[in-house]
């Protein structure tokens, strides 16, 4: 019984890193579409242009695979699968339900795909390789712009990673675990307010180091054409997409589950599913309307937001941690 469990669990997990990032992709191409009056990714099949993704998903897999001549060509192959699967990876402990042994170790639970003591030392680990894919892809692909675009890459990652890891060791400090359904379980409607501060600066992080836009820098197309991925085309290229989308989920539902109580709710024994649901989702239109509201911020004004902003607030919001876990312990 025990193997079948961990069967189902994987397999939902699967599914849901199979389907979501590209519900999202669907919903960025919709509600690009309404905010800046696009119309052709409403025709693509007929009402509201719901095949848009299947079209898209065609273009893709008809397109040639190429590799430039002077490319490093083990590299530059594997560095599509580099930057997906940890995300993978990261899906199979994010809690989206009560259920589990917080604190044990290889224990299942009604609603993450496996426990692990030091979730988010684990989380964090695996979310800085997914970024290292670009950075991988930018050297390999024997490209000037490639490269800048790759070291970009490694600039953002080592400004935005210290108050990414720093956000989330506030919470970790207020739940006095670092597994992510312990911290759930710990969690009170109150720390809403008191955690505001550390939630913006996770969630800004996070869409930073997926190079979204405003922090789009290392990808843009208006001065160094795609920077690590302008060589790539194809299905290496679809999967690079498919990777910031699944970043997008990833991230998303690490906030809620973090800052916003994940599956807390009305009803959550029944509807906890539910609500972690429309937590990841209202956070990723978020990030999609980011990309329509903001233009591209130049890449020494990244460097100076992680470090004269970011990384000053997330180190508040710890000492605010700290006081309170004081007062109120």
């Amino acid at each position: 019984m025990e193997f079948f469990d961990v069967v189902w669990r994987l397999a939902a997990v699967l599914v849901a890193f199979l389907t979501l990032p590209l519900l999202v992709g669907q919903t960025e191409h919709k509600v690009m579409a309404h905010m800046q009056g696009r119309v052709g990714p409403m025709y693509a099949g007929g009402f509201h242009g719901w095949a848009q993704l299947v079209a898209d998903g065609v273009k893709f897999a008809q397109k040639e695979d190429v590799v430039p001549a002077e490319a490093d060509r083990r590299i530059f192959r594997l560095a599509p699968a580099v930057a997906l699967v940890p995300y993978l990876l990261v899906l199979i402990v994010i809690p989206v339900a009560p259920g589990g042994t917080p604190g044990v170790e290889g224990s299942g639970g009604g609603g993450v795909g496996q426990v692990i003591d030091a979730g988010i030392f684990f989380v964090l680990a695996v979310l800085g390789v997914g970024v290292l894919g670009q950075l991988m892809g930018g050297w390999a692909s024997a490209n000037k712009y490639s490269l800048l675009g790759g070291l970009r890459t490694a600039a953002q990652l080592m400004a935005y990673e210290l108050p990414l890891l720093l956000s989330a060791a506030s919470v970790a400090m207020a739940a006095g675990t670092l597994s992510l359904p312990g911290i759930l379980d710990a969690w009170e409607w109150w720390w809403l307010p008191w955690q505001l501060i550390g939630a913006f600066v996770f969630f800004t992080a996070g869409v930073a180091e997926l190079h979204r836009p405003p922090f789009d820098a290392p990808l843009a197309p208006e001065e160094i054409i795609f920077g690590p991925l302008t060589e790539y085309g194809g299905l290496r290229f679809a999967l690079f997409m498919l990777a910031e989308y699944a970043g997008i989920v990833v991230v998303s539902a690490l906030t809620a589950v973090l800052f916003l109580g994940g599956w807390h709710g009305p009803f959550s024994d029944q509807l906890g599913w539910l609500w972690m649901l429309l937590k990841t989702g209202a956070l990723s239109f978020l990030v999609i309307w980011m990309r329509v509201a903001w233009p591209r911020m130049r890449a020494d004004q990244i460097q100076k937001f992680a470090w004269t902003v970011l990384v000053p607030l997330a180190l508040f919001q710890i000492a605010v941690t700290g006081v309170v876990k004081v007062v109120f312990p």
